[in-house]
């Protein structure tokens, strides 16, 4: 009777037990929060060099982090990209900015159906500078000197609106407003006498357009332990200039080298006519440490 008894006792403490297990196994959490932060070091020293070159200490701290939401028929993705860089050269008064960027980018989906890859959508799109930018000449004594030509939120960017979203997982995703605002902020103090300040008006702090928006997200894994994620960002203003097509595109290779080393290449093209005649770009390359959140 004893032997019945305790076997009966395992035999429910391991059905609970069992139970629990599965309980926990089904739940899956709506949050998902994953990222990673990078230090970027560089030093060069010559002395006696022949072939020339110029002492310098330089240095990034990059971070790119997500933070995603999945529940039944909607979807909310957040990303965050920020990255900071200075150098300081021998012959230099200043140290000067080699990275310096701010973007927000969330986009909210509910399918259309369960079984579609479509989704209706809105989006966020912001995007900034940390410090202050400047100017760099010489005063009449050859001296170095600069001027400030650009600040954080000097410009800024805001783009929102409703539109579609086609998404086949969390590395793969387009989106198509086509009813997008944009608002371009800025310090009004840079505006005068420059009347083509990032497009705004002289004595003004901010300019709208409305106008077609479609983005593309692409992250894929070239070969073992590199990965290449791909934003691009088009954007054409129905008020004014329509065929003129703004293009914001970033490449960020990240190569592993082991848990807490890595290798990182970043590579930025925006052509804005508003803001510049031509293409702006951006390239940096580092190895240093990560760390993964």
């Amino acid at each position: 009777m004893k032997k019945i008894h305790l076997l009966s006792f395992l035999f429910i403490a391991v059905s609970g037990f069992s139970q629990e297990n599965l309980v926990v196994q089904d739940t899956i959490k709506p949050w998902t929060a994953k990222g990673n932060a990078d230090i970027l070091f560089n030093q060069s020293t010559f002395d006696n060099w022949l072939a020339g070159g110029e002492n310098n200490i330089s240095g990034t701290i990059k971070v790119n982090y997500d933070i995603n939401y999945k529940k039944d028929d909607w979807n909310w993705d957040n990303k965050i990209i920020a990255s900071y860089g200075l150098v300081k050269t021998k012959t230099s008064s200043f140290a000067k900015k080699t990275d310096d960027q701010l973007e927000i980018n969330s986009l909210l989906g509910k399918k259309l159906n369960p079984e579609s890859n479509w989704f209706y959508s809105a989006f966020l799109n912001f995007k900034t500078q940390i410090t202050q930018g400047y100017i760099y000449d010489k005063d009449i004594n050859g001296v170095e000197i600069r001027n400030s030509y650009t600040d954080f939120m000097s410009p800024g960017y805001l783009l929102v609106g409703p539109g579609l979203l086609w998404k086949k997982n969390d590395n793969l995703k387009v989106n198509l407003a086509p009813l997008t605002s944009k608002f371009t902020f800025v310090d009004p103090a840079f505006t005068t006498p420059d009347a083509g300040y990032f497009g705004v008006d002289e004595g003004k702090s901010m300019r709208y357009e409305l106008g077609f928006n479609a983005s593309a997200y692409y992250k894929l894994d070239l070969v073992a332990n590199v990965t290449m994620e791909n934003i691009l960002n088009l954007y054409s203003n129905y008020l004014e200039d329509f065929q003129n097509v703004d293009l914001d595109y970033q490449m960020n290779i990240n190569m592993k080298i082991n848990r807490f080393l890595t290798t990182n290449f970043s590579f930025q093209t925006i052509y804005d006519d508003n803001a510049f005649q031509g293409f702006q770009t951006r390239q940096v390359l580092g190895v240093g440490a990560t760390v993964n959140f």
